[in-house]
């Protein structure tokens, strides 16, 4: 097994910089419908041959519909590879990879289409590598809106009965300097609060008007008062994004205010919710929790895999945790062996200098390989 690793890995980093750089060379910010089906006609170049395609409709109304590819083979275990080929940068921003002495340099290449290239490595790696460890089925599952998504996740149900799931986000490194992955998250939420207010004019009838703006102040400091990082849910309430007003000599009688909210469960953000009032100074307020993304942590259920993948690899893995959310978390509900973080270590995710290591493609192809062979029971 120790050899499979080896030698597969060497095959993922070999091919990883040239297929990276066509995958980054599609700009695919989510919900642009060609952008998606451009980087999936790359994926389908990286596949082993004879993987079933299956395009499967994306969670989201109105994305592209999202790819599964499938191996089959005579063991026993279901093992479900997870990752995202949309981004956040538009267009307009997009360039083509760059090399600048170790880095990688493009949209999206940590975050996560390093990762995209990992999964169909190990993909690849099972169905194909001399030694791989036996398998049931094999799933690749790649969405279209992860970084924008409001609405419940649609594959959760598809893939309950699979025995593990390795998702392919950016990894990162232990406080050791050991290769790390992600066994907990916290839980994401995106509120949306709307003010309605009456409109008058700000310079001779200021007073007949209701501000909406004023309104959504006072919400975003009540948002910003429930922030409790420290606290038991480890609560953080950033109010992010103010909307209001149309002309300069206007009260404003509408607007919009977004706040993010992160706790180690989802049940805190109904704390955040209650503490917006429904009215200030006559403007009507309405709270509307648009994203709520569960929790994950799964130390427990993965510690035995994980202590069997190292010793595959060689070398200690430091199960980590990480504040951003992930398709990980959806699924950590329904299987319980799910490990997230999986893809090459970077930085600077949803910038257009977003950047993959490449002196951390073989260690992570390693890891991934070895998190692959621990989960089918090698």
């Amino acid at each position: 097994m120790t050899d499979w690793i080896a030698a597969e890995a060497q095959r993922i980093v070999a091919a990883a910089p040239e297929q990276l750089e066509r995958l980054v060379g599609v700009s695919s910010p989510s919900g642009d419908l060609a952008g998606a089906e451009a980087a999936i006609a790359v994926v389908r170049t990286l596949l082993p041959p004879g993987a079933e395609i299956e395009r499967v409709p994306c969670s989201t109304p109105g994305h592209a519909e999202d790819f599964l590819a499938r191996v089959r083979g005579g063991g026993e275990r279901r093992l479900l590879l997870l990752g995202h080929l949309d981004t956040v940068i538009p267009h307009a921003d997009h360039r083509p990879l760059s090399v600048d002495g170790d880095r990688l340099v493009g949209p999206g290449t940590v975050d996560m289409k390093g990762g995209d290239v990992i999964a169909a490595g190990l993909l690849r790696a099972l169905a194909e590598g001399d030694g791989a460890p036996p398998f049931a089925e094999v799933v690749l599952l790649l969405v279209n809106d992860e970084e924008w998504r409001m609405v419940p996740f649609a594959h959760v149900e598809r893939f309950a009965g699979f025995d593990a799931c390795l998702c392919f986000e950016a990894g990162q490194l232990g406080p050791d300097g050991e290769e790390a992955v992600v066994v907990k998250r916290k839980a994401a939420g995106t509120l949306r609060i709307r003010a309605h207010g009456r409109e008058a004019h700000s310079g001779s009838a200021p007073d007949k008007g209701v501000s909406a703006l004023l309104a959504l102040a006072g919400a975003a400091q009540a948002i910003a008062s429930a922030h409790d990082p420290q606290g038991p849910d480890a609560l953080t309430a950033v109010p992010t994004i103010l909307r209001s007003g149309d002309a300069f000599n206007v009260v404003p009688a509408r607007g919009e205010l977004i706040a993010d909210l992160r706790a180690e469960s989802d049940a805190a953000f109904d704390r955040v919710t209650a503490a917006v009032p429904g009215e200030v100074d006559g403007a009507r307020l309405e709270a509307e929790l648009l994203r709520r993304w569960p929790g994950m942590d799964t130390r427990d259920a993965v510690a035995p895999m994980l202590a069997r993948a190292a010793e595959l690899l060689g070398a200690p893995i430091h199960a980590g945790a990480r504040g951003g959310a992930s398709d990980a978390s959806h699924l950590a509900g329904a299987i319980a062996l799910t490990v997230d973080g999986l893809g090459p270590r970077g930085g600077g995710a949803h910038a257009p200098h977003e950047f993959v290591s490449t002196d951390s493609l073989e260690r992570r192809a390693r890891v991934a390989l070895a998190g692959a062979a621990a989960a089918l029971g090698a």
